[in-house]
């Protein structure tokens, strides 16, 4: 489980009903055959070694005899596996009939979790042959030896594992308003296994993803779903082996319908950990009474399978994407608003580039006055062009400000700038970062004074991407009156400008469709250096290096407090093919270095909306002292 991956599987054997010896061969082939793909945790379905669907054979000793009989076989094939396995099963315990999952370690059963809630409506007629488990753990003899039985059972890793804690539910336990998992959740168990036999109707398999992808992510675990398959009887219902294997909300695989297999997914038990460590109302050890069985599946490196999204912060379907883009410029436009109508101001000020941020503050700006009924010639553009500006992101700007039919000033910054710089004894023909500043103070600087002389807002433009990465000059582009952008990431800032790209071709606002399309091309810059051939000489991503690889470490930094190490080998994973290991190690290092050491910045930011999971306001998600260090990041890093 090297970075908290486990591989994990569910397996649906194809087998006959009522013939244990057969079923059991079919079992020790799918363990097989999971065991070869790197599985460490096999999930077979509900009754797999008799089948589901016996009927009354449930009430023969031959078969029940039978199951027992070959369950102690496939025990003893595990010896020597480094794997756990649960196998479904009619146990005989008492004077009472029980559907069980026996857990099945290195030659050994450690212990058999009856199934708690018996339906007896419908199509199901357990009642007839079953009895409800219970809480108590007590124990029943198998092969000579004392196995704990109960269902309140976490079995949990050796040392080298020792945050998987496993427990197990069958069938309609999953499907009550109080399923057993809950209590297994609260008690530690971050995997819940669920060993069923759900019949297939029309419908049926989309509730059922939804239900176990729900109950895995309120329960901050993973949950592994076996169910039988076309092996059983279709007298009067067919099964359709529906596998399902999902973390945390989100189903990793699942198994076509009417098949049957193993499916597999990389689970990763560290995630789990840290959203239950972030979740502060997700309450651990309130029932004591679980039995704790241990077990030793050894540390190995996972061969990543699941897929990484490269871009964590930005929906791949495209429908997705759109709803979100949707959603996060009315919680933008919301927010903003909101500030206008508290403050009593009908007046916006907006210091506009011809950039990507400048462009989607104005376009929420337009936005939230829309959404106030006030006329957009409250909305003040302001293009201030230096040392660096273009022509292109100069005519961009005019083009902007006047397709949205805003109010437009002009203001050239060079003399200001020329004559401070002398104010100060500075050199205006040395480009440091004296000469950078300077400028982007100035524009500061104009856009407060407008907004005392206008009576209005002054609406910030940067994003969270240039927060992390304190790409911002301190009060300078970094100070505004509310920060419309705080929360979005560089990477969905993109999104959102095509977004409002597409929106205002849908409706026919050609003029602006083409201007935000050509923005889109622009290269991001500052542009605070003078133009080479009058075309942007200062590329932000070539100085602190490529956005979609910033905010994916952002993103598993901050949504799961993640390693370097980690976060590493997942950027690897994720951007495979585009960037070098060298590359993505380089950035990396540069990510750390300045999210540490630019904390002063976000630690007096100006108030903005929260839009997503991850977010750097001091007053919100990110607690940080300015001073802290970030040698132990580093040193993890020295690969």
């Amino acid at each position: 489980m090297k970075d908290g991956f486990i591989k994990v599987a569910a397996v649906t054997p194809k087998i006959h009903v009522a013939d244990p010896h057969y079923n059991a061969e079919k079992v020790i082939e799918g363990i097989d055959n999971a065991a070869s793909k790197g599985a460490k945790i096999i999930v077979f379905p509900e009754m797999v070694l008799s089948g589901y669907t016996c009927g009354d054979l449930l009430l023969q000793h031959n078969l029940i005899d039978a199951c027992k009989k070959e369950l102690i076989r496939v025990a003893d094939y595990t010896a020597g596996l480094d794997i756990i396995v649960f196998v479904g099963l009619p146990y005989h315990f008492g004077d009472k009939l029980y559907s069980v999952a026996a857990v099945l370690h290195r030659g050994l059963c450690l212990g058999i979790v009856p199934k708690t809630f018996i339906p007896n409506y419908s199509e199901f007629y357990e009642a007839r042959y079953f009895a409800s488990g219970n809480s108590s753990v007590l124990t029943t003899d198998l092969n000579g030896l004392e196995v704990p039985f109960g269902s309140n059972i976490i079995f949990i890793n050796g040392e080298s594992l020792p945050d998987l804690r496993i427990a197990c539910e069958i069938c309609e336990d999953a499907w009550v308003p109080d399923p057993p998992s809950i209590s297994h959740a609260k008690a530690g168990a971050n995997v819940i296994v669920n060993l069923s036999a759900s019949d297939e109707l029309v419908g049926k398999d989309a509730y059922r993803r939804q239900l176990i992808s729900q109950i895995s992510g309120s329960e901050a675990a993973a949950y592994i779903y076996a169910s039988a398959g076309a092996g059983e009887s279709s007298q009067d219902v067919v099964f359709g082996g529906h596998d399902i294997i999902a973390e945390n909300g989100q189903v990793l695989a699942e198994s076509r319908l009417f098949s049957e297999g193993v499916i597999t997914a990389d689970i990763d038990i560290e995630r789990l950990t840290s959203e239950r460590r972030r979740r502060n109302t997700f309450i651990e050890n309130v029932y004591n009474d679980h039995v704790r069985i241990p077990f030793m599946i050894n540390e190995t490196k996972v061969d990543i399978k699941r897929y990484i999204a490269p871009l964590p912060f930005v929906p791949e379907g495209a429908g997705e994407r759109t709803s979100r883009c949707e959603e996060i410029a009315d919680i933008q436009s919301i927010g903003l608003a909101k500030r206008l109508s508290h403050t009593g101001l009908h007046n916006a000020i907006v210091g506009l580039s011809g950039g990507l941020d400048s462009t989607l503050a104005l376009l929420v700006t337009v936005r939230a006055f829309d959404r106030l009924g006030s006329s957009r010639e409250g909305i003040h553009a302001v293009t201030m062009p230096g040392f660096g500006t273009t022509d292109r992101t100069y005519d961009n700007a005019v083009k902007l400000a006047k397709t949205l039919r805003c109010d437009l000033s002009e203001i050239d910054i060079k003399e200001s700038v020329r004559q401070h710089m002398n104010d100060i004894g500075a050199d205006i023909n040395v480009h440091d970062v004296t000469y950078e500043n300077s400028q982007a103070r100035e524009r500061t600087q104009i856009l407060m004074d407008l907004s005392n002389k206008l009576s209005g807002l002054v609406i910030g433009t940067g994003d969270m991407s240039e927060l992390a990465l304190g790409w911002a000059t301190y009060n300078g582009d970094h100070m505004s009156m509310y920060g419309v952008n705080a929360g979005v990431p560089k990477t969905l800032v993109r999104h959102l400008v095509a977004y409002f790209a597409q929106e205002a071709e849908n409706s026919g606002a050609k003029e602006l469709a083409e201007v935000l399309k050509d923005i889109l091309d622009t290269p991001v810059s500052p542009e605070l250096l003078p133009p080479e051939d009058g075309k942007i000489s200062q590329k932000t991503e070539d100085i602190v290096g490529p956005y979609e690889l910033h905010d994916f470490f952002l993103y598993y930094m901050m949504r799961y407090g993640f390693s370097p190490s980690k976060i590493y080998r997942l950027a690897l994973k994720a951007h495979e093919g585009a960037y070098t290991p060298e590359t993505i190690l380089k950035w990396l290092k540069v990510f750390y270095k300045r999210f540490f050491s630019q904390q002063f910045k976000r630690s007096c930011l100006p108030d903005g909306p929260k839009v997503g999971t991850v977010a750097l306001s001091p007053r919100g998600d990110l607690r940080m002292p300015s001073d802290a260090v970030a040698k132990i990041w580093l040193e993890e890093l020295n690969i």
